[in-house]
């Protein structure tokens, strides 16, 4: 059977299933918590979600107390993975430049299974809460989503031969996010409607069943391996030695001013995600809480929203790319998100919160262009190096900025819900200022140049 280098259905399927259920955990946890509190069954109306808005109520105090522990409960969740997904992600995807892409692909998609599976039976059979922490650590020992997203990008890098073309392929996966994101979100809340909590982890188990049967039957390899590669048997400890060692190499052997670009580029990528991904997590919380008290259909409709700030992201990088430098699109996408979360941090009317979703049109342009930023200051046989750094700085990041987020959202609720947003709009300025030293030292004139596309081959003969 011919098989095809046709990874985006994977990236599709994969990222519908993750986004189905992401916003569908928290409700579920949500409601076994408000169950636990009350004593009664959650209540959902066609409109509004049970949300009490008399803060001198018994209940209002009570609703208080019901998000706390979710966020905290959340953040306790996230923390379970983090640590196997973090080593499991660094040496898969860092020794897919000798061992191939797929099993990046394939291993999160079974840990995927095996923790929907989880899902599903705690749902149906109404098992302990507890459970999805031991549902969460076998997802994240088999990589999670760090080591699927490291695995999908190094694949495309190792298609695209044009590094002109490299920042719109990478931005057109990262449009994929978007789009399947906002349908996956936008759905959410029909099918948990529909046909319960039950029924939706089961469709997602079912989804990653169809990926993995593409992924193992249908999928080549991008590398290529021989028989006797095939057939040798490598040890735990050096695959741990070869997995160092390549990305060790990545650093040592560059000259110091690829290496000090690297460096940088990597901790701009670092903190822009950290207060990305921290704001973006309490939008389900803070949209569940009063006054707004959306129900499961509404937040299906606010994560369809952020379908069409993919969309007009994509669509920035496309033509910004033809008369900006990479670095100058990074400015104007942090500034994009400073603007939509502040006015998150306000938003007391469902069409103010809609609404907020319009200065962010731009924000999600950075993450493309500093992965593709990345991808251009490396060698082709470091492309697994460099994004196994990016997927072990993703996990790391993302963890700590859920744990750090959700804890201050629990904190500061009960005074102001928009805290953490004003937090996350004002951390922006650790990578603004990080772009701002490479423009403003000796990364000028022909050092910038190592950041135009043009001239990216150049940047092997730049001496220390």
């Amino acid at each position: 059977m011919r098989k095809v280098f046709f990874v985006e259905p994977v990236i599709f399927v994969y990222m519908f299933a993750s986004y189905l259920t992401s916003p569908v955990v928290q409700q579920f946890i949500y409601r076994r918590l408000w169950e636990e509190e009350y004593n009664s069954t959650f209540i959902s109306s066609s409109n509004t979600s049970s949300c009490e808005q008399n803060k001198s109520s018994p209940a209002y105090i009570k609703q208080k107390g019901v998000q706390e522990k979710t966020s905290l409960f959340n953040m306790q969740l996230d923390l379970t993975a983090a640590v196997p997904s973090l080593v499991v992600a660094f040496i898969i995807v860092a020794n897919g430049d000798r061992q191939g892409r797929k099993r990046s692909l394939v291993l999160p998609s079974v840990g995927a299974l095996i923790a929907d599976i989880f899902q599903t039976l705690i749902s149906y059979f109404s098992l302990p809460l507890s459970i999805l922490f031991a549902a969460t650590f076998i997802s994240g020992l088999f990589g999670s989503m760090a080591t699927f997203l490291g695995g999908g990008f190094a694949y495309i890098a190792d298609l695209c031969h044009d590094e002109k073309q490299k920042t719109t392929r990478i931005a057109v996966v990262d449009l994929i996010f978007g789009v399947v994101s906002g349908l996956a979100g936008l759905s959410s809340g029909y099918i948990l409607r529909e046909i319960g909590f039950t029924w939706t982890f089961g469709t997602a188990s079912l989804l990653h069943v169809v990926n993995i049967i593409y992924i193992i039957f249908f999928l080549e390899d991008t590398i290529s391996i021989s028989e006797s590669q095939q057939q040798a048997q490598v040890s735990f400890k050096e695959l741990l030695k070869e997995t160092f060692s390549g990305v060790y190499m990545l650093f040592k052997t560059a000259p110091s001013k690829k290496r000090i670009l690297i460096i940088v580029l990597l901790f701009t990528f670092m903190t822009y995600l950290f207060t990305v991904f921290g704001g973006s997590s309490l939008f389900t919380l803070y949209e569940l809480n009063e006054p707004l008290c959306w129900n499961e259909v509404y937040i299906g409709y606010g994560a369809a929203a952020f379908t069409s700030v993919s969309l007009t992201s994509f669509l920035g990088v496309y033509f910004f790319s033809k008369c900006l430098k990479d670095i100058y699109i990074v400015f104007i996408g942090i500034f994009s998100y400073v603007g939509g979360i502040v006015m998150a941090a306000f938003a007391k009317t469902t069409l103010l919160m809609f609404l907020v979703r319009v200065p962010s049109l731009l924000c999600l342009m950075p993450v493309p262009v500093l992965r593709s930023m990345l991808s251009k200051v490396v060698l082709p046989s470091e492309q697994g190096a460099v994004f196994a750094c990016i997927a072990c700085l993703e996990v790391v990041t993302g963890t700590i900025s859920l744990s750090v987020f959700n804890v201050l959202y629990a904190a500061t609720v009960a005074w102001f819900s928009g805290f953490s947003f004003l937090f996350s709009a004002g951390f922006c300025l650790i990578p603004l200022g990080a772009l701002c030293w490479l423009l403003c030292t000796s990364w000028n004139g022909e050092d910038l140049a190592l950041l135009v596309p043009d001239e990216v081959s150049s940047i092997d003969s730049v001496d220390s």
